[in-house]
């Protein structure tokens, strides 16, 4: 079955990535499409080689169990993002896959770039994009400092505008939970915030989406968080 020309599906993952428990979730994104599973860990490089390199690992036993051809894409530094040959492995992606680590790191490696550019155009063009935890964060044009909250937020790549994305949500909330109107909700009210519990994503996009996984997404605002349950709908700004 042939995948329609357009923008593919997104999913904003909490935790998780390329773990057995999650191998449905990422099949079903990369089904009938390209057996190519793209990967970039950058978001980990500030957490040194051996951190990127488990990622590598996992992320290939992954494409193992799915049975599509692992492409790994080291961009370590925006020389890297800016590699020509580096840009070019995105293309005829089935899936491509932003795992965790440090979301601003990714963001200000990526953006403006010729990976950054490749990776948008492989999706508008069909492919399907994930990002994890520090991934998903990065998508949109927000990127909460949930280590230190009082420190505000910073730019994402802004790929969903509208949309700021907190993962590990429910270990988060439980240990900080008067944090999240006092520091970490924006004052732009424009910006559609969600907790991503572990193991759980919102798929679909970038307006209509469904929860995914074994938990819950939670709509936040300051009057408090709205609970939708795996199945859901959700629709968000454009």
């Amino acid at each position: 079955m042939s995948i329609e020309q357009g923008p593919g599906p997104l999913a904003l993952v909490g935790s998780g990535e390329y773990l057995p428990q999650m191998a449905q979730l990422e099949g079903s994104l990369i089904a009938g499409r390209a057996p190519r599973y793209v990967q970039l860990a950058t978001a980990a490089t500030p957490d040194g080689p051996s951190v990127v390199e488990r990622w590598h690992q996992l992320g290939m036993a992954q494409a193992v169990r799915l049975g599509v051809e692992a492409v790994i894409v080291p961009v370590n530094d925006r020389d890297d993002a800016n590699n020509p040959m580096l840009a070019s492995m995105i293309e005829g992606a089935g899936l491509i896959y932003l795992s965790g680590g440090d979301p601003n790191y990714l963001a200000e490696t990526l953006r403006d770039t010729k990976v950054w550019s490749a990776i948008e155009a492989s999706w508008r063009a069909g492919s399907a994009l994930a990002g994890c935890s520090a991934g998903a964060m990065a998508m949109g044009s927000w990127i909460p400092s949930l280590r230190h909250p009082r420190k505000g937020s910073t730019e994402g790549l802004g790929l969903l505008k509208h949309l700021g994305v907190i993962p590990h949500f429910d270990a988060f909330a439980a240990r900080v939970p008067d944090l999240l109107t006092r520091f970490v909700l924006p004052d732009e009210s424009a910006i559609t915030v969600v907790g991503i519990d572990e193991e759980t994503a919102l798929v679909g996009g970038p307006t209509e989406w469904t929860v995914q996984g074994r938990q819950s997404v939670w709509h936040l605002s300051t009057q408090g968080r709205e609970e939708l349950p795996s199945g859901a709908t959700f629709t968000t700004r454009g």
